[in-house]
């Protein structure tokens, strides 16, 4: 790494949604499916059934081998719901998940005090080119990765080495916030540092625990 005054920290990586974004399925689909998803439990149902625990169709979707017409018609098949609604579910998402004013708030501090800044992030293709253009806060990130890009997925190993190595750092010198446990489990396991994000107040004090200069 390179001298300076926070030559000693690690570099900060940050996961898209429930960290970076709101992102909560079973409002979703409340609000998408009222017949449906008519409270939490109902929703959480069909939240399996459509995501699937992000693992199935939404993992291929996730990892960019489907495009999103294949997937709402595996969907619509699947959990016999009718395919306008199953398009309407997929269209929606990028444009619900919103940017968590704390976590930009936190973002800009960082970039402020000239520190680094990088994303890794399970994300599909077409949701990444909305976040990306409706979010301009994400151009001050040094650089990123979006899941669907690289053809590779948390938390499998080799999205942590493509990663680190795209970063041109090595593990041990990235500090990746996900609010997933698995992930963080994984990036530890592939030698990063990481924590499992629960709020920004929660990752401010993370960070000032390694010397990072972050207000409480």
């Amino acid at each position: 790494m390179s001298g300076g005054p926070n030559a000693a920290r690690p570099r900060v990586v940050f996961d898209f949604a429930g960290v970076l974004f709101h992102w909560k399925p079973l409002d979703l689909l409340q609000h998408l499916l009222p017949q449906h998803a008519t409270d939490d439990a109902s929703a959480a149902f069909w939240a399996a059934l459509i995501f699937q625990g992000y693992k199935g169709d939404w993992a291929e979707f996730d990892r960019g081998t489907i495009a999103p017409g294949p997937l709402v018609d595996r969907i619509a098949v699947r959990t016999g719901l009718a395919h306008a609604l199953v398009k309407t579910v997929v269209d929606a998402v990028p444009h619900s998940m919103h940017a968590l004013p704390g976590s930009v708030a936190l973002v800009e501090q960082l970039r402020a005090a000239g520190e680094p800044l990088f994303f890794l992030s399970n994300m599909p293709a077409p949701y990444a080119d909305v976040l990306e253009r409706a979010n301009p806060f994400l151009r001050g990130f040094q650089d990123g990765v979006f899941s669907a890009r690289v053809q590779l997925i948390k938390p499998e190993p080799a999205i942590f080495a493509h990663a680190a190595q795209r970063f041109g750092l090595p593990p041990q010198d990235l500090l990746f916030f996900d609010d997933v446990p698995a992930n963080v489990a994984a990036a530890r396991a592939a030698g990063w540092q990481a924590e499992v994000f629960t709020d920004a107040q929660q990752a401010g004090a993370d960070l000032r625990a390694r010397g990072f200069t972050i207000p409480g």
